[in-house]
């Protein structure tokens, strides 16, 4: 019975395949979830992207972001019509995940109304009316691919439409010029340590004035949070996190021989 599952699962993806676009193809960093099918695909050598760093809305006829990427290099975009098993929230969820255990770096994270108007999103950021759907069936998050590949942003969005219709859009793209150092916001660090219970800094990751402000500012959203924090660093960024305003009841200290620094909520 076993193998006849997987049989039959072999072949219900080999025919999703056989049905994409002719020439497209999926992300090298983003395995495909399982009977998701291409829709749209796009390759660009150049083009100039913005990518919201925060919820949007149009102002006066403009697009106001809170904070946005601005960069230009070679773009690959990708659209995927997911299975009707499945939740854009479950595939959303999947991809973001896969892309964190590659060490991606989270810089924006969102989801349902905090986003904004679902309608901006899909006709005025991503330039696909078959991403709108109501907004609270809508998920974005913007990431930072880990070195060698720290030049290379990659954007998804997933939305179920209002006739269940569930998609997943996702654009990689590699600048031309070094990105710099680009931070994430408050809201999305704590988002990740409440919804994984931990956070791993990239190993790039210095600390300098303006990370350790950040991530003060991110725990003190929650006052009643607590973390331990290991690694090599561990003991620097909490002596610093404590000048910055952190109490030090709220920050406890872990092992420090591993790599890097490590949040860990404390229950």
């Amino acid at each position: 019975m076993y193998l006849i599952s997987v049989v039959g699962l072999l072949l219900a993806s080999t025919s999703v395949l056989a049905n994409d676009p002719p020439g497209s193809r999926d992300l090298d960093v983003l395995p495909r979830f399982p009977l998701a099918q291409i829709v749209d695909f796009n390759e660009v050598a150049f083009q100039e992207r913005i990518y919201p760093q925060g919820s949007i809305r149009r102002i006066s006829g403009k697009l106001r972001y809170e904070r946005e990427v601005d960069t230009q290099g070679h773009l690959t975009s990708v659209t995927y019509r997911l299975p009707d098993t499945h939740s854009s929230d479950q595939v959303f969820t999947a991809a973001r995940e896969s892309l964190q255990a590659q060490d991606a770096e989270v810089l924006y994270w969102c989801q349902e109304r905090e986003c904004g108007s679902s309608s901006l999103w899909a006709n005025a950021v991503f330039g696909k009316s078959t991403l709108y759907g109501p907004d609270d069936q809508q998920a974005y998050v913007l990431m930072r691919l880990a070195e060698p590949r720290e030049n290379s942003l990659l954007a998804l969005y997933s939305i179920t439409r209002g006739n269940r219709r569930a998609y997943l859009h996702a654009e990689l793209l590699e600048a031309t010029t070094p990105l710099g150092e680009v931070l994430p916001t408050p809201a999305t660090l704590l988002r990740q340590l409440k919804t994984s219970g931990e956070l791993r800094l990239p190993k790039s990751a210095k600390l300098t004035p303006e990370r350790t402000k950040l991530m003060a500012r991110s725990l003190n959203q929650d006052s009643i949070l607590r973390v331990s924090l290991s690694g090599t660093q561990a003991q620097d960024w909490r002596e610093t996190l404590i000048e910055q305003g952190v109490r030090a009841a709220r920050l406890e200290l872990g092992p420090t021989d591993e790599p890097g620094v490590r949040l860990q909520v404390l229950r």
